[in-house]
């Protein structure tokens, strides 16, 4: 049993603050429910834009739910039903049964969910097809307690049909009669309980019949029995309506006293205000107007509707009758906005008359239609706007690629060469995103070319980087260096190379690009082509005679760079170019023990292929056999032992390791039985003098321990070996703290014995 105190108010948007842990788990798919949300008009589709930037289900879900409490009880509402009904029917029918229990645990007879919650389950689009259009046109409207209950009330009524007048029925007739004459006390005599919202032929209540005559009187008599304010006719249109279009001011009064609903829409998708402007009853317009201003602040209101639908005619009506140009809906959004949005020039130009203020808001929208006419409104009307967001204009037309509008703020006077929040000007976004026309208009208007991003970069280099070649060539034309240089002296060759822009690389070479220029680090295009595996823009280079064995500053050759990537279509396209692949780095190394290393297979073969040598050492002594025994990696290991006709099996680096010590060392126990295999020494001493069997046990690599002690075929594993510390593989093994040592003790003690 629930606590009264608590659930005194079961309205939908309490139920989500209450249920708001069940709904974060419960939700399991957090777009689809968004789609539906903005589909009913409870979210705008920015929304989902911002939703992206959370990365998991319940991070969204609960952001969801706090921007719809945020939003009010309408907006809760709509999202129980239809949205969580569609997506999450189960959490939504348990969300149901949570309601159902607390109402009758506190005797509530308002159920005011909205669904509602507690009515019979139905399809959406059930209710008629005006009211369905109704709520298109007002978009998340937040009611107000007596409107509420109003609109619960004519809901019900529809439910269930209002009582008609037989044919016959003298007394019903009479009724209509005596409301339509004004006559009270007549009405008052005849009206019985179940008559008072009784409908016509024409659909028409009592309440239609004496707001189109006017009767004030009946009009309050029959409110305060009950007659509903937004029954709608055969047109579809409400008592409010009907006193509007027959310019019966008291009554307008009256009903909008009594709430009645000013946004109510007929069959012609009209409002009350539409009739009053239309018939150009001025007065009530502006009763409507004021009662606007009273009831529904920061709604959508009708300015913003006129905006929307581009009646520009109703918009400057209602501008004249003292519509405010600049109020914001619950969206935040201006009637300027929506109509810039839908690009309804008239009406763009009917707000701007009135005095709707530009600002930077307004701006995002122009530009985000995509109609530089619109753009064009808003500059005529421009004296207003600050130097800031001219300038904040001028890039997003840049960004736009909108260079008649470029033009056009540049000769209202924007600074040309200001910088934004990345320190790029105008003409270097431009350049960077590609927009070839308007970085034509921008270097016409006399845009700066000496202007250069952080990284030092010139227009030339993020024209390079973007591949813009148009743009590239209208640089050089007004006589850009082909080899100016950015951070660490690139130039824009070594851009092109980075970024594998090969339309580039002969129009800066016929502008007098270097094809061998270097960085601070010695690095040349071909280095850069090399590393980042750009192989026809590599060739290209090579055509143009780039020198194949050009060193860095760490004496690597662009082969260094390609065998380190393990790149074999490019290692192979600079050794048909003739690369050295014995050329040595400052360690002594040659792309074969870089290829060995990396452990690229085909990068070795094809190494080897073109005469690398196999034994060749570097500063520490190692062969490329070494490093490849590191690795682990038995395939290189026999190419190589092949390929030197295993001469090389047994060399020594500084250490005096041979590649068997190294394969006992790293745990290679398939190495060690290969090495064996092809005649490597199994006692050979390093400079500690431990044999390969040494290295194993320090090491606690069990399996390797077990491959030398069971090696059978020739010279066995000298178990009694003692290295210059005087210790045998067995008092190694002993003082290690592997997680194998107790386990290699026992098999050298075992193997001892057997021996």
């Amino acid at each position: 049993m629930y606590l009264n105190s608590l659930f005194t108010n079961p309205y939908a948007i309490e139920v989500l603050k209450t249920k708001k842990e069940e709904l974060v788990e419960g939700i399991n798919n957090p777009d689809h429910i968004l789609n539906w949300m903005i589909d009913n008009g409870i979210f705008t589709p920015e929304k989902k834009i911002v939703m992206s930037y959370y990365r998991t289900r319940t991070a969204k879900n609960s952001r969801v739910l706090d921007i719809l409490v945020s939003q009010g009880e309408r907006a809760c509402r709509l999202f129980f039903y239809p949205c969580l009904k569609q997506v999450e029917p189960n959490l939504y029918n348990r969300v149901k049964k949570y309601v159902s229990d607390v109402n009758e645990s506190i005797g509530d007879a308002r159920r005011q969910l909205v669904g509602y919650l507690l009515e019979k389950d139905k399809e959406w689009l059930e209710t008629t097809s005006e009211q369905h259009q109704e709520k298109k046109d007002i978009p998340r409207q937040i009611l107000s307690k007596q409107e509420r209950a109003t609109k619960e009330k004519v809901k019900q009524t529809q439910n269930v049909p209002a009582a008609k007048p037989k044919k016959d029925d003298s007394n019903a007739v009479s009724i209509f009669d005596a409301a339509a004459k004004g006559d009270l006390s007549d009405l008052a005599k005849v009206l019985k309980e179940n008559d008072i919202n009784a409908v016509n032929a024409s659909n028409k209540t009592l309440l239609h019949i004496a707001a189109a005559n006017g009767h004030v009187a009946i009009i309050e008599y029959l409110i305060n029995k009950g007659a509903k304010l937004d029954v709608k006719d055969k047109k579809g249109r409400t008592p409010l309506h009907r006193a509007v279009e027959k310019c019966q001011d008291d009554a307008v009064k009256v009903l909008l006293q009594a709430d009645a609903y000013i946004y109510s829409l007929d069959k012609e998708a009209k409002t009350p205000l539409h009739l009053a402007a239309q018939n150009h009853h001025t007065h009530i317009l502006k009763r409507i107007l004021k009662e606007e201003a009273r009831c529904y602040k920061n709604w959508q209101n009708f300015l913003h509707k006129a905006a929307l639908k581009d009646e520009s005619n109703l918009a400057q009506m209602l501008l004249k009758n003292g519509a405010p140009a600049n109020a914001k809906d619950e969206k935040g959004q201006t009637a300027l906005g929506y109509a810039i949005s839908q690009g309804s020039e008239k009406t763009v130009k009917v707000l701007l008359e009135a005095g709707a203020s530009i600002d930077s808001n307004i701006i995002d929208v122009a530009f985000n239609n995509h109609k530089q006419s619109i753009v064009r409104i808003l500059l005529e009307y421009s004296k207003g706007l600050s130097p800031e967001m001219m300038v904040s204009a001028l890039f997003k037309a840049v960004q736009k690629n909108l260079h008649g509008i470029v033009a056009a703020l540049v000769d209202r006077g924007t600074d040309i060469n200001a910088h934004n929040e990345m320190q790029s000007t105008p003409l270097l976004m431009a350049c960077e995103m590609g927009k070839t026309e308007t970085a034509e208009v921008l270097i016409a208007k006399g845009a700066s070319l000496e202007e250069k991003m952080p990284n030092s970069n010139t227009v030339l280099h993020v024209a390079v980087q973007a591949g813009a070649v148009s743009i590239t060539n209208l640089l050089l034309r007004k006589g850009m260096d082909a080899n100016i240089t950015s951070q660490g002296e690139q130039t824009p060759l070594h851009v092109a190379a980075f970024h594998n822009k090969g339309s580039i690389v002969d129009i800066l070479i016929n502008a007098g690009a270097k094809i061998n220029a270097v960085t601070k680090e010695l690095v040349t295009p071909l280095h850069v082509a090399s590393q980042r595996g750009n192989v026809d823009f590599a060739q290209q280079l090579l055509h143009h005679k780039a020198n194949v064995n050009v060193k860095d500053k760490q004496s690597k050759t662009p082969l260094h760079l390609a065998a380190e990537k393990g790149d074999y279509a490019m290692v192979e396209l600079l050794l048909s170019f003739n690369a050295d692949p014995n050329a040595m780095d400052k360690e002594k190394k040659t792309p074969l023990h870089t290829a060995a290393m990396g452990g690229h297979l085909n990068t070795v073969k094809v190494l080897l292929a073109q005469k690398a040598k196999v034994g060749i050492k570097d500063m520490d002594g190692c062969t490329p056999m070494h490093y490849a025994t590191i690795k682990g990696n038995a395939e290189i290991v026999q190419i190589l032992l092949t390929a030197a006709k295993n001469k090389n099996i047994d060399d020594k680096n500084i250490w005096r390791k041979t590649p068997l010590h190294l394969a006992a060392e790293h745990g290679h126990s398939d190495l060690i039985h290969l090495l064996l295999s092809n005649g490597s020494t199994i006692n050979a001493l390093d400079n500690n003098k431990d044999t390969p069997l040494h290295c194993a046990c320090k090491a606690g690599h069990f399996n390797a321990v077990n491959s030398l002690v069971s090696w059978s075929q020739g010279e066995k594993a000298n178990l009694q070996a003692t290295n210059n510390l005087k210790k045998t593989p067995l008092q190694v093994a002993e003082f290690s703290t592997s997680d194998n040592q107790a386990q290699i003790v026992t098999l050298l003690k075992k193997k001892k014995l057997v021996r």
